[in-house]
């Protein structure tokens, strides 16, 4: 809610800005939506300064913010106004140029925004990350990565597209554009050659993943009255079946709990899912010894350990900046998130795609359950870039409809007619609705577990 509101807030002020600029009047300032339920006009908070024109408030519904323009088709569809003379103070009658300015600040801002946060983050943190080629026991791949020539082990170094940095959604996408993967096998550098059309949300969303870091199947830490230390388990001991399967990997470990979940959906008794949580452990004591035990896992299938995570084996890399070495390496930074995510915007397009699509639940799950400051800002900016983005899109009711119209005005040297703008700005509030519907849809899904 502080980083929603926050870039709403600052989003909003950069149409005020440009609005107050050119001599335009705001009516209202309002963070939240405040739409009036019976007497009541839907502000939790609002005041007008003396001989100020702008109300400024917190409405109720927390699903954004707006700034009412004198003048202006937009959400609050006042069309009363528009049947009134024309005023000199009103948006409609400034000059295309401003109004076009008018539009984009808010964009303008959240684009501005993201670039300042992720360089003081790089000023303030520094970029640390485990590189990719540092990763020396290598990943574990899926059967489609196998079919392609990966092999668990390998070490991946980058593409045709450039030496990987660390590992994160860029490495994915680079592999899914790339037409050869350079690895080290066995101690020998040698190449894969890939198709370059490789889906990238299938590769995201696969159980298993397409390619994930190797990490040893070995007890790092146990939960007291786990599972898994009734049954023995302690720092140091290291999994080698369930079942009968061979583990070799804390990733194959995870993989065998997966299919036990999927058999567990199946369970229509309570016998039936106590089966399925009784497993065989084969493990491997710090003396080497090795034992077998019978244990019956936790009702959410896991057995109470944690493995070592990539942190604890490999040591992190961290650049330090300087102030104004991080401005540079911040835009840079913020340019290469923006083009992933418009990169990545074709696969909203297809099934699985709209299945993805996340609404206030997603977002909250970018955020982790306990405050951290840089995540906070990284997210934060994160998310400005999105909004910036989505913003600028040419849909009505959004800034990038509006951007649209004016650009055809400036073009042609004539003004859609307000008949045609109000019933645009109807349409294009429609299909914002419906996206947000179909958004919170799925998070509501995800939550039942039906996606």
């Amino acid at each position: 809610m502080l980083a929603i509101g926050l870039l709403v807030l600052l989003h909003e002020g950069g149409h005020f800005f440009f609005a107050k600029l050119f001599g335009v009047r705001v009516e209202k300032f309002y963070l939240f939506f405040d739409p009036s339920i019976w007497k009541w006009d839907g502000s939790l908070f609002k005041f007008k300064p003396k001989n100020s024109d702008t109300q400024y408030g917190v409405g109720w519904l927390p699903l954004g913010g707006y700034c009412k323009i004198a003048g202006m088709i937009d959400e609050s569809f006042d069309t009363e106004q528009m049947k009134q003379p024309e005023q000199p103070w009103e948006f409609r009658s400034k000059p295309a140029w401003q109004r076009l300015l008018i539009m984009i600040g808010g964009v303008l801002v959240n684009f501005l925004l993201a670039l300042f946060i992720y360089s003081m983050i790089l000023f303030h943190w520094g970029d640390t990350y485990i590189p990719v080629k540092d990763m020396t026991m290598g990943m574990k791949f899926n059967q489609e990565a196998k079919a392609l020539g990966f092999q668990d082990g390998d070490i991946l170094l980058g593409t045709d597209k450039g030496t990987f940095k660390d590992f994160s959604a860029d490495l994915y996408r680079d592999l899914s554009e790339a037409t050869r993967a350079d690895i080290i096998r066995n101690g020998k550098q040698m190449s894969i050659s890939l198709p370059g059309d490789l889906n990238l949300l299938g590769m995201l969303q696969s159980e298993p993943r397409f390619v994930s870091p190797l990490l040893p199947a070995e007890v790092d830490s146990v939960m007291p009255g786990s599972p898994a230390e009734k049954a023995g388990l302690d720092k140091g001991c290291k999994i080698l079946a369930i079942n009968g399967h061979d583990v070799d990997s804390y990733n194959e470990f995870t993989d065998q709990i997966a299919r036990l979940r999927d058999v567990l959906t199946t369970a229509t008794t309570t016998a039936d899912s106590m089966k399925v949580r009784q497993v065989t452990i084969a493990y491997q004591r710090k003396d080497a010894t090795c034992d077998t035990t019978d244990v019956t896992l936790n009702a959410d299938l896991t057995l109470g350990f944690f493995a070592k995570s990539l942190a604890g084996l490999y040591k992190p890399y961290t650049r330090e900046y300087g102030f104004f070495e991080s401005i540079p390496a911040g835009v840079k930074y913020g340019w290469n998130v923006l083009a992933g995510y418009v990169g990545d915007m074709k696969y909203v397009f297809t099934a699985d795609g709209a299945k993805s699509l996340g609404g206030f639940g997603a977002i909250g799950s970018l955020f982790p359950p306990m405050w951290d400051w840089y995540l906070f800002w990284k997210m934060t900016a994160f998310l400005s870039i999105i909004l910036a983005f989505m913003n600028i899109l040419p849909i009505p009711a959004l800034d990038g409809g509006h951007v649209l119209f004016l650009a055809y005005e400036m073009i042609t040297r004539r003004k859609p007619s307000e008949t045609f703008m109000i019933r645009a700005e109807y349409v294009g509030f429609g299909i914002l609705i419906l996206l947000m519907v179909v958004a919170n849809l799925n998070d509501i899904l995800r939550w039942l577990g039906y996606l």
